[in-house]
């Protein structure tokens, strides 16, 4: 199958994308659709889709509490007493009603 200059230069506008005519003349765009049309040919029937060809595995630990109730140790590094006598972290306001 072979596609006219005008053909690819309407596939092109389609696309949106600008190719000179040296380079439409310089492209082997009959290779390429050529091959796609044998990799349209190949039968993958049973073939399950993958996202990659290599097999990824997250590697997973238990979830352990190694330090109980710290809370207080961590609040001493609070700058807004506030905050530190409710228990929590308090910021300035970053968004306004």
């Amino acid at each position: 199958m072979s596609f006219s200059k005008q053909q690819l230069q309407k596939f092109a506008h389609l696309i949106r994308i600008e190719i000179s005519d040296e380079k439409l003349e310089k492209m082997k765009i009959d290779s390429v659709i050529e091959w796609l049309d044998k990799l349209q040919k190949i039968d993958t029937t049973g073939v399950e889709p993958m996202l990659s060809p290599v097999q990824h595995s997250l590697l997973r630990r238990t979830d352990v509490v190694t330090d109980k109730n710290i809370r207080d140790l961590l609040l001493k590094n609070a700058p807004d007493e506030t905050g530190k006598r409710a228990g929590y972290f308090a910021v300035p306001k970053v968004m306004d009603e």
